[in-house]
């Protein structure tokens, strides 16, 4: 298991620091865990597995429309 950090969280995701918080928000992004009293991170599967949902989502989509 590897924890990641921000930077890394928004280069993978391609999502603003404020679109993830945003996301985190309403339940629908991995939360954070702390690392200390100012610094948090990601666990890295949860932020993979989170990016492969979007595209499962994309191709559950696309199927239905090419089906219609």
């Amino acid at each position: 298991m590897r924890i990641i950090r921000l930077k890394e969280v928004i280069y993978s995701t391609g999502l603003a620091r404020s679109t993830i918080y945003k996301y985190i928000g309403e339940g629908s992004f991995p939360k954070a865990v702390s690392l200390g009293d100012r610094s948090v991170g990601w666990v890295d599967t949860e932020v993979q597995e989170w990016i492969l949902a979007r595209i499962e989502e994309r191709d559950a989509t696309e199927g239905d429309a090419t089906r219609s």
